[in-house]
């Protein structure tokens, strides 16, 4: 697995994650045999020990059959709580592991050029640049409705929604994207693959909790080159 931040996912998280992005884009199919955990432990990198956390997690999670002498099986169906299930981009050939550096965090007031959300003039505005695996596929801006709390940079880990459940007490249960053009933001940091004013794929998001008003709002432009939208109906 690759270094990343003291606030990333437990590698064990990263491995069941990557599994399931999987096959959720096909790569892993019902019935298909893992291979053998020592082979696995070396491709990620880890311990057989924590490879098997990662196991256990997808058989609580109902995605695989563990049987004794035999192997690893998948099972395919819908997977609950997957951390995340809301990530719709992937790499070109499927998949790919979600991580994020954090460019900056701060509590504002809601500039008049986004749409109305939540129930506050004043939200937690968090910028990051997204990847895959270690491939830099976009960057993104998030406000955070200030009346479910505030997000601080040093606290925050690769998954946002992960961190809002463990640190804030709630669950995005709901979202909704709008897909379109848009062009980098001039804050986009020189390491990105598009320069400011180049045209991008973009996503709108709207995100909602257990209110009625979307608590969230994002704004996410990517490489259209290195990722792909991709919504599956199950």
């Amino acid at each position: 697995m690759s270094n990343q931040n003291r606030n990333a996912l437990p590698i064990y998280i990263q491995i069941a994650e990557l599994i399931i992005r999987d096959v959720d884009a096909g790569r892993l199919n019902d019935g298909d045999r893992l291979p053998p955990e020592r082979e696995m432990a070396k491709e990620f990198n880890t311990s057989v020990g924590t490879l098997r956390k990662a196991l256990d997690e997808l058989t609580n999670k109902g995605l695989l059959q563990r049987i004794q002498g035999s192997g690893n099986y998948i099972k395919t169906g819908q997977v609950r709580d997957s951390v995340y299930g809301m990530f719709r981009l992937e790499l070109p050939e499927g998949g790919g592991l979600p991580r994020a550096d954090v460019l900056s965090v701060q509590t504002l007031d809601k500039p008049s050029t986004l749409p109305r959300f939540g129930y506050s003039g004043r939200g937690t505005r968090i910028r990051r640049m997204r990847y895959l695996n270690d491939t830099i596929i976009a960057v993104e801006e998030i406000w955070l409705d200030e009346s479910v709390g505030r997000v601080t940079k040093d606290a925050l880990s690769d998954s946002l929604y992960r961190h809002y459940q463990k640190q804030l007490g709630f669950w995005i249960t709901r979202a909704e994207d709008r897909v379109s053009l848009g062009e980098v933001p001039t804050w986009a940091p020189e390491s990105f693959t598009k320069t400011p004013g180049e045209p991008v794929g973009y996503i709108e998001r709207f995100s909602w909790a257990d209110q009625d008003q979307p608590i969230e709002f994002s704004m996410t432009w990517f490489d259209s080159d290195r990722a792909r939208y991709v919504q599956r109906l199950k």
